[in-house]
């Protein structure tokens, strides 16, 4: 299923597939300290980020991976990234990050709960998992508005060597 014309409206979001249009806000935002709690590194050139575009771009024409853009439905503002990950296994991942002034608006529950209705109605699924770090109280809050049971527990380092305590949330379906 070829997902790069799914686009998701919320009342004050648009959620569109990722594009090389992007790049250089992602290049831009994707940067400490936005990154503390996620895997990834920041990336320190454009090329990382145009290879991250590339490999979305893929995953959303073959349909393993809804990765979208997170922009301001009036001024088009960009405010970050989410993306439903794995898809076609029974138990794919929930993603988010937005930029720091975006940080604090309850942004990121708006987002995530419409990919939710979006998988709900557009896929099939046991669960979503939604991993948040220990310290990472809004990111937890996300995962236990939309349900989310912590199933697991583990540190994890991530690819710039620090270690965090990392929660693994599973969210059922509706």
């Amino acid at each position: 299923m070829d997902l790069s014309g799914v686009q998701i409206q919320t009342e004050r979001l648009s959620l569109v597939p990722i594009t090389m249009e992007y790049k250089v806000d992602v290049f831009r935002e994707f940067q400490e300290p936005v990154t503390e709690f996620v895997y990834s590194k920041p990336p320190t050139e454009i090329g990382e980020t145009e290879a991250f575009i590339q490999t979305a771009i893929d995953g959303l024409k073959n349909g393993s991976n809804l990765q979208l853009v997170i922009l301001d439905k009036q001024t088009k503002e960009f405010l970050g990234c989410a993306g439903l990950h794995e898809l076609g296994k029974p138990d794919p991942e929930l993603g988010i990050w937005l930029k720091q002034s975006a940080q604090g608006h309850k942004y990121g529950l708006e987002v995530m709960k419409a990919i939710k209705d979006w998988a709900d109605k557009n896929i099939e699924y046991e669960y979503l998992r939604y991993a948040a770090v220990e310290q990472n109280i809004p990111s937890r809050k996300i995962a236990e508005s939309l349900g989310g049971k912590i199933v697991k527990e583990c540190d994890l380092k991530n690819l710039v060597g620090r270690t965090h305590h990392l929660m693994e949330y599973w969210i059922e379906r509706n």
